[in-house]
């Protein structure tokens, strides 16, 4: 059965939006949907910097208080949690690029490959960008039998337990992870994505 991903009480920006919202920003503007971390890494406002080791993973602002992601708030093999990182210093949530959209899920070791495993913290848990790289669409379904990640725009689907790979559609790339590790206080960022977020093929 496949399932949305829940964003209820999403504003225009940055939530997930429709397909044809989605493409009209995509043709509007190229800076949006093409080159990833280099472009909203040019500016000053720290809500729209990538994600920055050391941030803190928390539900949006619009959702549960901007309250920080604990493990107990993730069932194995349930549909991902869409988060965003938190600078804990200011406390400015990165939520005004779409391209901060995460997607954290926990599976069981036997539904990961290793590389998988060795991506995911001892309990399981992984996060992975919440947008496509076919045309930045925001990822909103979830397929609970196959652990896949779905776009609604063009179906792409990508496989959570094989790290994200692209199983079918038009995207081309797996979906980025991004490196955390587990605390008492939540989810800290320990690196950068995996690879270019969003539609570029760099």
């Amino acid at each position: 059965m496949t399932n949305a991903i829940k964003n209820e009480g999403t504003p225009p920006l940055p939530g997930n939006s429709v397909a044809r919202r989605t493409l009209l920003k995509c043709a509007m503007g190229a800076a949006l949907c093409g080159g990833p971390l280099g472009l909203i890494a040019a500016t000053d406002d720290p809500a729209k910097l990538p994600p920055q080791p050391g941030d803190v993973l928390v539900y949006p602002s619009w959702e549960e208080e901007d309250r920080v992601l604990l493990t107990a708030d993730l069932t194995p093999g349930a549909e991902p949690v869409l988060v965003y990182p938190r600078d804990p210093g200011s406390g400015v949530i990165r939520e005004r690029s779409r391209l901060n959209q995460l997607l954290a899920l926990r599976l069981e070791p036997a539904a990961m490959d290793p590389d998988t495993r060795e991506q995911a913290t001892s309990s399981g848990v992984i996060v992975y960008s919440g947008i496509c790289t076919h045309a930045a669409c925001g990822i909103t379904a979830w397929d609970a039998a196959q652990k896949y990640l779905i776009c609604p725009c063009h179906s792409s689907t990508f496989d959570a337990g094989r790290r994200g790979a692209r199983v079918t559609g038009p995207a081309t790339r797996a979906l980025p992870t991004l490196r955390i590790a587990e605390s008492e206080l939540g989810f800290v960022i320990t690196g950068p994505f995996s690879a270019p977020v969003g539609a570029s093929s760099l």
